[in-house]
């Protein structure tokens, strides 16, 4: 499973129809869930409650704008081989003030998008067309180009 835990709700109707149409596409491929939690413009509230939806097991990636940057082959690439060794995959959107230390830590990855901010609801549809797409690089699929 994909879980992207994200803080906030999106608010925009175009938002909210982007995001499920991605997450319809790759439920065809996987089974994705999106946590939202509330933004209490406190890190270390937000890093509590991002914590309770994280197993010891599960791979934690956390959207950071120091992370490490992939293009969409090396990102698919990246995907399908956390699959070989977890079932399930955590993709941590901050609030606007970004991540607590104590959630970065925890991150077994750290994955920037880009140096550009970005709204989160707008974020969150790139994310999922990243998905998207990395799955349909792995299965060999035409879309990618």
């Amino acid at each position: 499973m994909i879980q992207i835990i994200c803080l906030g709700k999106i608010k925009e109707k175009y938002l909210e129809e982007m995001i499920e149409d991605y997450k319809k596409r790759i439920n065809k491929y996987h089974k994705i869930n999106i946590v939202e939690l509330k933004d209490e413009n406190d890190l270390k509230s937000e890093s509590i409650n991002i914590l309770k939806h994280i197993k010891d097991r599960d791979f934690t990636i956390a959207c950071d704008i120091k992370g490490e940057k992939l293009d969409s082959k090396n990102f698919a690439d990246k995907l399908d081989s956390i699959f070989q060794i977890s079932g399930t995959i955590n993709i941590i959107i901050g609030s606007s003030e970004g991540l607590h230390e104590d959630i970065k830590k925890r991150a077994d990855m750290l994955l920037s998008f880009s140096d550009f901010t970005m709204p989160h609801g707008l974020f969150r549809g790139v994310l999922l067309e990243q998905i998207y797409r990395a799955f349909k690089i792995n299965n060999n699929e035409r879309y990618h180009k």
